[in-house]
């Protein structure tokens, strides 16, 4: 089976364009150690496909998992795509609300788990290729329907997960901050919020992993924006830039009360999308740019933590035809972490900033240029004025 995310369709005819997904296996059951990685869908919420994914082998599997390890290790997508495609989707159906059963609680425990877990599972029908892709998570490339799942080994979970895990008093934004502060990766926040198990006890549920995403990104940067805002502005132009599988980011960070803006271009299709928030808080879902918006502005805010300082920032992302397959808005963050982990370019002006960028992109940067709010906005144009 071979899906086109350039063509949104199955078996386009151009091979170029193709990554395959899955393979049918006629099995009735299989063991592994799950990265640790679980998947809560959305599909007819909130009775949702709910599951852990795991390989045929055992050992250390999170390279099979992780946008962190994959941009650390540079791993390029045929890599990836060979990693994915071990990986089984082990899955029932589930009511959001039904924390009790005993294939919700395992899937608790490998979601709280910060290491690769072994498992069993035994499957109601063999492993058939997944056609239910997102964009915004890694390739799923194997399903099966489960019948039962055992683990074969006690989870190791550390024990400020714990902690807030078993506060069932703790509201879930406050937990998700608290687990932030104490180093717990962004992914692993994510999948611990997806099974249900921060905030108080009644309000707990399963939460489909698109969503989990979303959630800790925007939850995590409107928490440092509260102090952000408040710091003095930031008194020089100053430019930052990644490369990551096809993703080009330029981060534009201009003198000003906080604003942010994220522009991004397709070079395979042509399309623009745009999405912009001033200083008030942004109360609307970004649905142009989507989850990419909210992990670059949680990088942003991280930046903007650690020097104090609140400006207006423009995002371009560049999508060059290289990045053809979902790998999820996990790789953006962290490239996006990676353009705020060096030493910046420093401009002496708006244009000198904008001829530097177009050096480094492909397309014309009027694209970028006359679709941003923030460079077309009078009182924008009048405080940066000094920087010509």
């Amino acid at each position: 089976m071979v899906y086109c995310k350039i063509c949104d369709s199955w078996d386009c005819g151009i091979e170029e364009h193709h990554f395959h997904i899955g393979k049918t296996l006629n099995k009735k059951e299989f063991s592994g150690s799950s990265p640790p990685e679980i998947f809560v869908g959305k599909w007819n919420y909130p009775n949702v496909y709910a599951g852990i994914l795991s390989p045929e082998e055992y050992g250390d599997t999170k390279i099979m998992s992780s946008p962190e390890e994959w941009h650390k290790n540079q791993l390029p997508i045929q890599s990836i795509l060979q990693q994915r495609n071990k990986l089984i989707y082990a899955r029932t159906t589930t009511n959001i609300k039904s924390l009790q059963e005993k294939f919700t609680t395992i899937l608790q425990e490998v979601a709280m788990t910060h290491k690769s877990i072994s498992a069993e599972f035994k499957l109601k029908r063999p492993i058939f290729p997944n056609r239910e892709q997102d964009p915004k998570v890694p390739l799923i490339s194997n399903a099966a329907e489960l019948s039962q799942a055992r683990l074969q080994e006690n989870p190791s979970i550390k024990p400020k997960v714990e902690y807030l895990v078993n506060d069932i008093h703790v509201k879930s934004q406050d937990a998700i901050k608290e687990l932030n502060k104490s180093g717990i990766e962004t992914t692993t926040i994510s999948k611990i919020l997806s099974a249900g198990l921060l905030g108080i006890k009644k309000n707990r549920k399963l939460v489909p992993t698109k969503w989990s995403i979303t959630a800790v990104d925007d939850i995590l940067s409107k928490s440092k924006l509260e102090k952000i805002r408040f710091f003095p502005e930031l008194n020089e132009i100053l430019l930052f830039s990644a490369y990551y599988l096809g993703n080009h980011y330029e981060f534009l960070l201009l003198p000003g009360s906080y604003s942010f803006e994220v522009i991004e271009l397709s070079m395979s299709s042509q399309g623009v999308w745009q999405d912009y928030e001033s200083i008030l808080p942004r109360k609307k879902y970004a649905d142009s740019v989507t989850g990419a918006y909210y992990v670059n502005r949680l990088a942003l805010t991280e930046y903007l933590e650690k020097i104090k300082r609140q400006c207006r920032c423009i995002v371009f992302r560049e999508v060059r035809p290289e990045y053809n397959v979902p790998l999820g808005v996990g790789i953006l963050r962290q490239v996006s972490r990676e353009a705020f982990s060096k030493n910046p370019e420093k401009p002496s002006s708006l244009n000198e900033a904008l001829l530097s960028i177009q050096k480094r992109i492909k397309s014309p940067i009027s694209i970028f240029t006359k679709k941003s709010v923030i460079l077309n906005q009078k009182e924008s144009q009048q405080s940066i004025t000094r920087f010509f």
